[in-house]
């Protein structure tokens, strides 16, 4: 089996997510024997391309180019590299990008789709993926029969592995592509955190009351090194800006570690943790639904558990 994995650079450089990515295409190629091909599309420089290598990366294609992302086109791209590299397995990455890109990379590939898979095949002949359904309530077992096959794989579901090798960069034609998008602006969220990107993520709902409370939100997050969230109505509101909403409708998130205060565990917000490693709920409603997700859960008033947290984590970063 050849595996392609389009890999998303951001301003010219790679992130933790990418090389799970990476690693995990390896592996699926070491399943049945067959080789791995990244395609990496815009500006990176070689020296970050070929640190890949390390994850896995056997042949890296670079298409070098000025287009912004545009669906169409880097669909059209990444459905090219497959065909020219003789690929029956495409791997993206979950996320925005991906999410955009993997049905447009099918439906050019006449290939079967499996999105948000949470780990490497149960088989490959059959090929048999996992993915969380019904708002990550439930785990469903996915058989694609096709030829070529697309997947989309769940964020910080599969760990990252490192292999003895190095990658050959190869120059892909980028002369023919063309977008239909014309940038006006771009706003670069700097000085914090990226949700998409947090190991440990501290999120909070109503129960914060308003936001004047959101202070000691921040506090846990800097003690920890931590990204800040929300829940929708917290969004909704306005207390917070809409880029930290975490849900079905939001972002959904993936770290090792996420704190859920005040939050009362709405399905929609489940949807967008259920991935997480470990969930902490403090909640001062002993029913609320977050408490059936949460793996360790708090019955208490924030005002009263949140500065003791704080407390408690700030001296165990201290080793005092």
């Amino acid at each position: 089996m050849s595996v392609l994995v389009y890999i998303e650079n951001w301003n010219g450089k790679f992130k933790k997510s990418t090389y799970e990515l990476v690693s995990y295409g390896k592996r699926l190629a070491n399943g049945q024997g067959g080789s791995l091909t990244l395609l990496s599309i815009g500006k990176v420089a070689e020296d970050e391309l070929k640190n890949l290598g390390a994850y896995g990366a056997g042949t890296i294609l670079s298409a070098e180019t000025d287009v912004p992302l545009d669906d169409r086109a880097y669909a059209s791209l990444i459905a090219s590299a497959a065909q020219s590299k003789g690929a029956s397995l495409v791997v993206m990455a979950h996320n925005v990008t991906g999410k955009a890109l993997a049905p447009r990379v099918a439906v050019r590939l006449n290939a079967g789709l499996v999105s948000a898979v949470n780990g490497l095949p149960d088989s490959f002949q059959p090929f048999v993926v996992n993915r969380k359904a019904f708002s990550g309530k439930s785990l469903m077992q996915s058989e694609i029969t096709s030829a070529v096959k697309v997947i989309t794989l769940s964020q910080n579901t599969a760990g990252i592995e490192t292999f003895a090798g190095e990658a050959a960069i190869e120059k892909m034609d980028t002369s023919s592509m063309s977008s239909g998008t014309k940038v006006v602006s771009t706003e670069v969220q700097t000085g914090k955190i990226l949700l998409s990107e947090a190991d440990v993520v501290v999120s909070g709902g109503r129960g914060m009351r308003s936001a004047d409370n959101w202070k000691p939100i921040e506090e846990l997050a800097g003690v920890l090194g931590a990204a800040t969230a929300c829940s929708r109505p917290v969004s909704d509101e306005g207390w917070r800006p809409h880029h930290e909403h975490v849900g079905q409708t939001g972002k959904v998130v993936a770290p090792n570690l996420y704190f859920a205060l005040g939050i009362s565990g709405a399905i929609q917000h489940l949807a967008g943790i259920s991935s997480s490693k470990v969930i902490v709920a403090v909640n001062k409603d002993p029913e609320a639904p977050i408490f059936t997700a949460a793996d360790y859960g708090i019955v208490g008033d924030l005002q009263t558990v949140l500065p003791k947290m704080i407390e408690a984590f700030r001296k165990l970063k201290s080793g005092n």
